[in-house]
């Protein structure tokens, strides 16, 4: 930041496997959405290497990483980032459009999964026309309706109430559960720390405790 050097990260050597729920925790300001971010390619580390699935994706170029993000990752967000003009199965199956797959397979497939979601009565509409909690499983069924290999999920029940918080939370498990994805999830929360096969806390941009939990919350829907 001008010339103020600021570390974001230090010391990070970590390993996230395959079907593992994942939960970074901390405070406002301990780094955790920045580690998530290196890790989905999203912004690139100063210094070390991040590995998925055996590619080291910061040596990939812009075009390159684009295609490897589409093809292995899904993104839920606590702003839900739909695109204001689509309706909610266009919404679905734009990952699925950006795959290559035919207009009716896609919309297929985007029906399926918002019917998993319970959004079966939305699929037409807009993200103005939603709720949050809505629009948040909106944003989950685009998540996983490619389903990709890992998922991170960046406070994605921050702007929501406890009661749909809960069920935005069961129904990302669910997801995960049933395809043996990777759930790698960011949160403040400790409510929502309670779902993860693991916990990795962070203060001041080092990992300062990594615990698998022994009293998991586990929870499967239908799809």
């Amino acid at each position: 930041m001008g010339s103020e050097l600021v570390v974001a990260l230090r010391n990070i050597n970590l390993d996230i496997y395959r079907g593992e729920i994942c939960c970074v925790f901390g405070a406002s300001g301990s780094g955790k959405s920045t580690l998530l971010n290196m890790l989905a390619g999203m912004d690139p580390p100063s210094k070390g290497e991040v590995y998925i699935d055996g590619v080291r994706i910061n040596s990939l170029g812009e075009n390159e990483l684009a295609a490897f993000r589409q093809k292995n990752i899904g993104f839920v967000f606590q702003s839900y980032n739909l695109m204001p003009t689509l309706t909610a199965l266009e919404n679905v199956a734009l990952p699925l459009m950006f795959c290559g797959s035919d207009k009716r397979a896609r919309e297929s497939a985007a029906a399926s999964v918002l019917r998993a979601v319970g959004l079966g009565n939305r699929m037409k509409h807009y993200p103005s026309q939603m709720s949050g909690g809505q629009q948040q499983r909106t944003g989950i069924a685009r998540a996983f309706v490619a389903k990709p290999k890992i998922i991170f999920a960046d406070e994605p029940t921050g702007n929501l109430d406890s009661k749909t918080a809960k069920e935005i939370m069961r129904m990302m498990v669910g997801f995960t559960r049933k395809y043996n994805e990777t759930l790698v999830l960011v949160t403040h929360n400790p409510e929502l720390a309670k779902y993860a096969d693991r916990i990795i806390t962070l203060l001041d941009g080092e990992i300062v405790s990594d615990e698998h939990a022994e009293n998991t919350i586990k929870e499967e829907i239908n799809i």
